[in-house]
């Protein structure tokens, strides 16, 4: 298509949620753009066994899961731009996107830009992240099972992945930088009530540390004296809360006082009209593959329709799969 030509669907945004629409709206012939992002692929590139999404018995790599979903939406006709949005225009259709000066229009819009977890910002962290750095309790708790491992945070969050955790390692400890929680007291309760937890305050990480590749353990020092200390750990889970992908659309979609995106009751649709939000722009509570993806679904779905009850859509319609591959 010509880059002035008005498309009927762009998707903004690489991971799980913004595949899956574009593999959908695909299937719809809508003929979808995907502007994907340098960083496509979203959290799950930073991810290294992913046991937990259906279809993979024997466990996938993030990255390699991630490729699979965009080969699959690429498959039925979705078009790929790998770069980053600047700016967009949502004021009036046809909805204007932004890479640069190069403009794109369309009837419909999917934000799907995702959430990144807020990192302690050091270098070793980055370097052991997927072996032994994470930032999940729910997708990776299960491969440290009698491990010992630590937690990093204060609010209700770090609490229920300390929490979490210990359902699987030998030891949890707590590691946060005053004394006092952001958490809500019942959430301090159930964690100080866990004897596999032990709370480690006021400390700071000031160092992950690692052997052949893997954390071994992680070095804290005390906020106060500056002592520091070698505690040995096999997981270190950073649970110091994420920032929703959501800065562009500020002025043009609502927001929750976190930055989430907000959408209507029962939708994925936003304030305005022919704009649909999916995955953890949206969702601030599962923040997983498999809901991102089920969203990213009903994002499509309601973009389908909306187009359809505006115009009399001649597409195929998403809710009547082809015969020979009807979806489940």
């Amino acid at each position: 298509m010509s880059e002035n030509e008005v498309r009927d669907m762009i998707i903004i945004g690489g991971g799980p949620a913004g595949y899956t629409a574009a593999l959908y709206a695909a299937r719809a012939n809508l003929n979808p753009l995907v502007i994907e992002g340098f960083a496509w692929g979203g959290q799950l590139m930073i991810t290294s066994d992913v046991e937990n999404y259906p279809g993979y018995p024997e466990g996938v790599l993030g990255p390699e899961m991630m490729a699979d979903f965009r080969r699959q939406a690429e498959r039925f006709g979705s078009e790929f731009l790998t770069d980053d949005v600047t700016s967009v225009d949502f004021s009036q259709q046809p909805l204007r996107v932004f890479v640069g000066d190069d403009e794109y229009q369309a009837k419909t819009v999917i934000v799907a830009t995702g959430a990144n977890a807020r990192q302690l910002g050091l270098e070793s962290e980055r370097t052991l992240q997927g072996r032994g750095v994470s930032y999940c309790a729910v997708c990776d708790a299960a491969f440290f099972r009698e491990k010992e491992v630590i937690v990093v945070g204060g609010g209700d969050s770090a609490m229920e992945e300390a929490i979490f955790l210990t359902k699987f390692a030998t030891r949890v400890t707590l590691v946060h930088r005053r004394d006092d929680f952001r958490a809500s007291p019942i959430m301090i309760d159930r964690a100080r009530a866990n004897e596999k937890v032990e709370f480690l305050t006021p400390y700071v990480v000031d160092e992950a540390l690692g052997e052949e590749g893997k954390l071994t353990a992680v070095r804290v020092g005390h906020v106060d004296s500056g002592e520091t200390r070698e505690l040995p750990a096999d997981g270190l889970f950073v649970a110091i809360g994420h920032d929703p992908n959501t800065k562009l659309f500020v002025g043009q979609l609502d927001m929750d006082d976190a930055g989430y995106l907000l959408t209507k009751p029962g939708s994925t649709e936003t304030n305005v009209e022919g704009v649909f939000a999916a995955g953890d722009v949206v969702d601030h509570t599962y923040r997983q593959a498999i809901t991102a993806a089920g969203t990213g679904t009903m994002a499509a779905l309601d973009a389908e329709r909306w187009l359809s009850e505006r115009e009399g859509h001649p597409k195929v319609a998403l809710a009547a799969p082809r015969p020979e591959t009807a979806e489940v």
